[in-house]
């Protein structure tokens, strides 16, 4: 499976000649078989007013010299009104980068970016569109999922992470083949993961990410 976002599929059409015996001239033989869909991916009819089709709207994080990947798996509602990467305020993910790599907290978008390139870390999401209840990772249906080879083309990232079991498990299914790299799970940053307190969630990342002190992580 190609892990990319596109948004439509263009197919030409041909003319085609049959001599097939049939009443139909072996049309029926040139018929696209259709794909059976995931069952997961039904939306049941009573939630169906209270999902919508979402996109990504804002480019990854990254340049030529990005080490790393951390994959987040899709935008909340607080980042998608910002239009940038875990915009949550009680979201830990800003704060355990700014522990990790031993910077001043960032607190504007550019100060965010400029964090992660200083020290090689690029940020996006596995998921380039679906359909979703508000910011419920548990409700997500309809992956379309983004282009992560793009970003490893133009870059010099060779480990990944996953923050989350959720963006893991999208990422095994979605992305993974056409990538060719594992991914690390992280625990979630998320203010959900409340069982991990933000020492505790700083310990797990660092065991897990490292750091070199060369490079900042």
């Amino acid at each position: 499976m190609k892990c990319f976002a596109d948004d439509f599929l263009k197919i030409g059409a041909k003319k085609v000649i049959s001599y097939g015996n049939g009443q139909n001239g072996g049309a029926d033989q040139m018929k696209p078989k259709r794909k059976k869909p995931d069952p997961a991916d039904v939306i049941p009819e009573e939630d169906k007013l209270r999902y919508q089709h979402v996109k990504h709207t804002f480019e990854p994080v990254y340049d030529q010299n990005s080490e790393l990947l951390i994959l987040g798996t899709f935008p909340s509602v607080k980042s998608r009104e910002q239009n940038f990467y875990y915009g949550h305020p009680q979201n830990r993910f800003w704060k355990v980068l700014a522990r990790l790599t031993e910077e001043k907290l960032p607190e504007t978008i550019e100060e965010k970016k400029a964090m992660l390139l200083k020290h090689h870390i690029a940020v996006w999401d596995v998921i380039a569109g679906c359909d979703i209840i508000g910011s419920s990772d548990s409700s997500i249906k309809n992956v379309v999922p983004a282009d992560i080879p793009r970003v490893l083309k133009g870059s010099r990232i060779t480990r990944i992470f996953a923050n989350g079991d959720k963006a893991h498990r999208l990422y095994q299914k979605h992305c993974e083949e056409a990538v060719g790299i594992k991914a690390v799970k992280l625990p979630s940053s998320s203010p959900a993961n409340a069982v991990f307190t933000l020492d505790r969630l700083t310990d797990a990342w660092r065991e897990l990410i490292g750091t070199d002190k060369s490079d900042g992580i």
